[in-house]
């Protein structure tokens, strides 16, 4: 979702802290070796403070998408939505998210994280207003759309400003990981208070409770930030960033947009060859760019290969179960806004506590472990998920619902070990930042996902049968068990010796090449 990111620093490494459960905040960087270039600390510095504010903005980001998704159903009643404008409403942001997320991470180090950050919240917020003043679907999917590049402005400047701030190791790492607790907060606030806010007031308090948060961010922001840039910044590479934004467009129309046009139709033809034009044009520039956007060398590893796989397969997974479940309950068994978010209550507690709980098992005994874990819950929900009807008993919803958030917390800290171990420290911060845009585009992938997979439930004009519903996502249930199978087979295999001697070998690569540009700089 939109906030499980982590964005490139120009700090010169990042380790792995084993005992974090937040799927971002696994990495932070390792202190420089002299400050950074331009920062500037107010006196007295008040690191708690700034702790805090980062959190905020964490709250802000993962709490909107599970109170979002509480608020579909009313959405779609007050705006006279179809099932895919309402993929529209989760995936315009998540488009924003993910194709800027690592061009923001740049821009921060470049411009001053602070300044960024604090155009984040901002621009978050007008765009949280201007949901809640939309009148029409078009118009709520552009306002989230503007929310999905405050979005990327936020996380991945956060974790920056955290790491320039406590730059004792011991502190950093207890930072970081009060930093990502705050995810799973989010995650239990957001379905509880997005029912409370549709059922008590409507659905567009649950984009007004966002204005309030991101004031008192913006004033602490500004008060008690010191400003920072990175010592070193690699020029932009506008090419390949405007080609990634045509491909993840394209490709999510072409899957939202099918389920009403039909594969056949030239529509659909169009969008499928732009999306996969713009996808062989981005690997021919980055191939020849100086200064790619993504160095492709990196998926030559295994483990960093199989970590992009296995974030896109479980947020994939994720997001579509979120969106199919809430208008489950709400549509199908006729709940209340107020009674599926205490529903989806098991899954967020569940994730919360298995996310730290696999941050120790991956600094103890390695990624294999819990990857399987995670494919073991991921396989055992969607099993349960399998004979969804409007009449399943509610004790085996939630224990189905549960097992998805055992899966979900388990995957994240072994993703990010796996993206970043064995690369060299200069580039471990490019690496998870990949590692977390390939998260948002497993979201924007699943949610694009759930109209081609359900189509059985398609009425006139894009309607929803409620009465076929239940029965049209069982074939969504069976692919995420076969996620889960997937997930399970990279876990084996990016945690053999083979995959390690990968990763050697093109840490090594990378080394040599740095040394030359080096030699050549000096």
């Amino acid at each position: 979702m939109s906030g499980l990111c982590c964005g490139p620093s120009g700090h010169r490494g990042l380790r792995v802290l084993p005992t974090d459960g937040n799927q971002s905040a696994m990495t932070a960087p390792m202190p420089p070796s002299r400050p950074d270039a331009a920062a500037v600390h107010p006196a007295p510095l008040h690191p708690a403070i700034v702790l805090v504010t980062c959190c905020l903005s964490l709250l802000l980001v993962m709490m909107d998408v599970t109170i979002v998704n509480v608020a579909l159903p009313s959405i779609r009643t007050a705006l006279h939505g179809s099932f895919s404008t309402l993929q529209w409403v989760v995936d315009g942001y998540t488009l924003m998210v993910a194709s800027l997320l690592v061009l923001m991470g740049a821009i921060a180090d470049r411009l001053g994280r602070r300044r960024v950050f604090v155009a984040g919240i901002s621009v978050f917020c007008l765009g949280s207003m201007l949901c809640a003043l939309s009148g029409s679907i078009p118009f709520l999917v552009g306002a989230r759309m503007l929310q999905g590049i405050g979005g990327a402005m936020l996380n991945p400047v956060a974790l920056s400003i955290i790491a320039n701030v406590f730059t004792e190791p011991r502190a950093r790492a207890q930072a970081i990981g009060v930093w990502g607790g705050a995810s799973g907060v989010a995650l239990a606030l957001g379905p509880v208070v997005g029912g409370v806010l549709v059922h008590w007031v409507n659905w567009q308090a649950v984009f007004w409770v966002n204005v309030p948060i991101g004031i008192v961010a913006i004033f602490l922001s500004l008060r008690f930030i010191p400003e920072s840039r990175a010592p070193h910044t690699r020029p932009f590479d506008a090419p390949g960033q405007l080609l990634v934004m045509v491909t993840l467009a394209m490709l999510t129309a072409a899957l939202i947009e099918v389920r009403d046009f039909g594969w056949g139709d030239p529509v659909i033809s169009g969008f499928l060859s732009l999306g996969v034009l713009a996808m062989v044009g981005f690997v021919i520039v980055e191939q020849r760019s100086t200064a790619p956007l993504v160095d492709l060398r990196f998926f030559h590893a295994l483990p960093f290969s199989g970590a992009i796989v296995t974030a896109i397969l479980a947020f994939a997974v994720f997001s579509a179960f979120l969106f199919l479940n809430t208008l489950y309950l709400q549509g199908a068994r006729g709940m209340s806004a107020l009674h599926a978010g205490l529903c989806t209550l098991p899954f967020a507690v569940c994730s919360s506590i298995c996310a730290p709980l696999s941050g120790r098992l991956v600094g103890r005994i390695g990624a294999r472990v819990p990857l399987l874990l995670s494919a073991l819950g991921f396989g055992c929900s969607a099993l349960l998920l399998t004979g969804l009807s409007a009449t399943t008993p509610l004790a085996l919803l939630l224990v189905a619902y549960g097992l998805c958030g055992c899966g979900f917390g388990l995957c994240n800290a072994p993703i990010t070990n796996a993206a970043v171990a064995g690369m060299p420290r200069s580039q471990a911060g490019v690496a998870a930042a990949l590692a977390s845009t390939s998260r948002q585009v497993g979201v924007l992938l699943g949610i694009a996902l759930c109209g081609t997979l359900t189509g059985g439930a398609a009425g006139q004009a894009g309607t929803i049968r409620w009465a076929l519903f239940a029965q049209a996502t069982h074939r969504m249930w069976w692919g995420m068990f076969a996620a889960a199978l997937l997930i399970g087979v990279i876990g084996i295999i990016v945690t053999s010796a083979r995959a390690r001697a990968s990763t050697q070998a093109v840490a090594a690569l990378m080394a040599a090449g740095e040394g030359a540009a080096a030699s050549r700089r000096g």
